[in-house]
């Protein structure tokens, strides 16, 4: 009776011992791990998808903004140019009149582009436009680079000794097909266009 307790006490303790090595609980957390990573590849297209587009309005209407503004300068500069008085001219009072209002129009502009230089910011919207795109794109490339991690080690998990048993008995496993940058769709990387003609 002892000899009998003994053997099944070995087997019982056998039997768990191999079936800890068949993959019962590597299997499903290898590939929980690769469906984690997954989501982590989405998440970053997911952002990519929902910032990119937001910062280059940003910067588009900070532009434009300051466009505006320098277009008035320019132009008042141009104006104050064209309107000419010489000296026989200086008893002409609206000859006069249209001078002092040009050059009036050049000073008016410069100041409300000195008031609002410290709001100009389209050169500072831009390098923060760059550095979320780079970024976004370092996130999507470690992120992709996590999920082809976990695949390997899965894949590699149920095609080896002995996890391979469990994972063909037990689960049916199959392999996770890696990241491949060839995927068309939402993959590609969205163009960056601030409506210039080139």
């Amino acid at each position: 009776m002892k000899y009998r307790t003994l053997f099944v006490a070995s087997a019982g303790l056998a039997m768990t011992a191999s079936l800890s090595g068949c993959g019962l609980n590597s299997v499903p957390t290898q590939e929980e791990n690769a469906k984690a990573k997954w989501a982590d590849v989405e998440n970053y297209y997911q952002r990519r998808a929902d910032l990119i587009p937001n910062l280059v309005a940003t910067v588009k209407a900070a532009g434009a903004q300051e466009k505006s503004i320098l277009v008035e300068v320019t132009q008042a500069r141009a104006g104050a140019n064209q309107v000419k008085l010489s000296a026989d001219q200086l008893n002409d009072p609206a000859k006069v009149a249209a001078y002092e209002k040009a050059q009036s129009n050049v000073t008016l502009s410069l100041q409300r582009l000195q008031e609002a230089y410290p709001e100009l910011k389209s050169q500072a919207n831009y390098a923060t436009l760059m550095d979320q795109l780079e970024g976004t794109e370092n996130r999507i490339s470690t992120a992709r680079h996590d999920y082809n991690g976990a695949v390997q080690s899965y894949n590699t998990t149920i095609r080896t000794f002995p996890d391979a048993i469990g994972a063909k008995i037990f689960y049916g496993a199959k392999p996770l097909v890696p990241f491949k940058a060839t995927t068309p769709g939402a993959e590609a990387a969205p163009t960056v266009n601030f409506g210039n003609s080139n």
